[in-house]
């Protein structure tokens, strides 16, 4: 029977879109031929516990390692031959192909004869570095395929590979369940219970760090508020820049148009997407290309849940707006762009629904998880 070992550090109940990437796409591989390796979420009580449940509900095996953090050291490298050996796997699927692909040549000579690596936005960055694109290249050279989420990764990561694995490199971007993320999610009682039922909402669903834009947001407010008085940006996430956000959202004298949710259990983020009138996550780009969005899952939740999105600049988030029909994209971290637009939709209900529904029929016709895992089962 054809198995597929899966190494990564990237796997749930460690919190993130890549995480949730990847144990969709597992989900839906057949679970009598997956095997996970993957590294420990937390070494406190509370993250064990966490870990150990979380791997019991799994309907395949979830090896993890001691380390917090899978390197290709000699040790995890054997332990990964190991477990290809023991499971008769003869396919790998590295969850991230940096630094995890260089482990490729000895699982190759252990007897892989497919092996997927998928890059994520930082592997862009690792393009611009001339030490790690060396390490780049080795890993493109030693993998049969290295996918990619779209044309803005694609053409960074190609930029440090030789021609051959260039040519080599599949587009595996991450699926939207459209039976969980819908019109009619919820939303009204997480308005309700937040005490924003009447209100114009703009949402933003996010990791609070500064290349998500909600800074932006908030500076854009006092402009937004100019023109829909009763409006509230509603910031769903947590993260180290709470703090600073609150802060600045005292500065520009709207902390009563600025509620902050704290992190919310993944199960209820439907709701709060679906709570929202307008999405917007204005993300730029920062350290000098290397701190980017590969992506962004989220604006393709907002348009399976039939909101217009607002996107933001940053490397890959184009890719996942259809600008002008599911929403906007705008320079990331320029406040008045970003008002501009979300303004002109929450002044214009019939605007808000035609780019919904458009987003809501492109997710169905272009993210699906079931089509983007075919795609995934063919390479490996």
């Amino acid at each position: 029977m054809h198995k597929t070992l899966i190494v990564t550090n990237d796997f749930p109940p460690r919190p993130g879109g890549i995480q949730a990437f990847l144990h969709s796409m597992a989900l839906r591989l057949d679970p009598s031929r997956v095997v996970v390796y993957a590294s420990t979420w937390k070494h406190t009580k509370e993250g064990l516990a966490a870990t150990a449940t979380f791997d019991a509900d799994q309907p395949f095996p979830v090896i993890r390692d001691r380390s917090t953090m899978l390197l290709p050291t000699p040790r995890v490298t054997r332990r990964a031959v190991s477990l290809l050996r023991e499971h008769g796997c003869s396919s790998v699927w590295f969850g991230a192909a940096a630094p995890l692909g260089l482990m490729a040549p000895a699982l190759r000579s252990a007897g892989a004869r497919r092996i997927v690596a998928t890059t994520h936005g930082h592997e862009a960055g690792w393009a611009q570095l001339p030490a790690a694109r060396r390490l780049l290249r080795r890993i493109g050279e030693s993998t049969d395929t290295l996918t990619y989420l779209g044309e803005y990764t694609r053409s960074r990561i190609a930029s440090a590979l030789t021609p051959a694995a260039a040519a080599r490199m599949v587009q595996l971007p991450p699926g939207v369940d459209e039976k969980t993320f819908h019109p009619g999610s919820g939303g009204d009682e997480v308005r309700a219970r937040l005490g924003l039922a009447d209100r114009p909402v703009v949402v933003c669903v996010s990791r609070l760090v500064p290349r998500k834009g909600q800074d932006t947001l908030i500076e854009a407010m006092p402009a937004v508020l100019a023109a829909v008085p009763d409006a509230v940006l509603l910031v769903v996430g947590g993260g180290p820049y709470e703090r600073d956000l609150r802060a600045l959202a005292a500065e520009k004298g709207v902390t009563d148009a600025v509620h902050f949710t704290g992190a919310v259990p993944w199960e209820e983020l439907p709701a709060h997407f679906g709570a929202g009138d307008v999405f917007a996550m204005p993300c730029r780009t920062r350290r000098g290309g290397l701190d980017v969005e590969g992506l962004g899952i989220v604006y393709l939740e907002a348009s399976a849940t039939g909101l217009p999105v607002v996107a933001g600049d940053s490397g890959g988030a184009p890719d996942a707006v259809l600008h002008g029909e599911t929403g906007w994209v705008v320079p990331g971290g320029a406040p008045t762009p970003a008002a501009d637009r979300v303004i002109a939709l929450l002044e214009d209900p019939a605007l808000r629904r035609s780019m919904g529904e458009r987003g809501r029929a492109w997710v169905e016709e272009r993210w699906r998880w079931d089509l983007l895992a075919e795609q995934l089962r063919e390479l490996l």
